[in-house]
């Protein structure tokens, strides 16, 4: 009687390689729908503000509308409507405006 309930035991041993498996299966498909389109996307974002340069229109983080008239190290200068001129961060900067149909009524 006591060696069917050691008999029984005995397959559940061998268990552990299967979860490490897929712990590291878990991983994998972590890493290729989350990580890794972030990342791709931080690239694309750091190639397009290293593009941008004066006379482009933006749209910062904020909403706010402009064009781009001088390019600092760090910063830009854009223009808003009414002529009116701000200092932002280059980080500040979210997308390309030129091809948006903002204002236009």
């Amino acid at each position: 009687m006591h060696t069917l309930i050691l008999q029984a035991a005995a397959p559940g041993a061998g268990g552990v390689m299967p979860q490490f498996i897929m712990i590291g299966l878990i991983f994998v498909v972590f890493y290729f729908f989350m990580i890794r389109p972030q990342m791709k996307k931080a690239k694309q974002q750091k190639a397009y503000m290293a593009a941008l340069e004066k006379g482009a229109k933006i749209i910062t983080i904020g909403g706010i509308h402009g064009k781009i008239i001088e390019v600092q190290e760090t910063t830009f200068i854009i223009e808003v409507e009414g002529g009116n001129r701000l200092k932002i961060q280059k980080s500040a900067v979210s997308k390309d405006a030129s091809d948006s149909i903002v204002g236009a009524a």
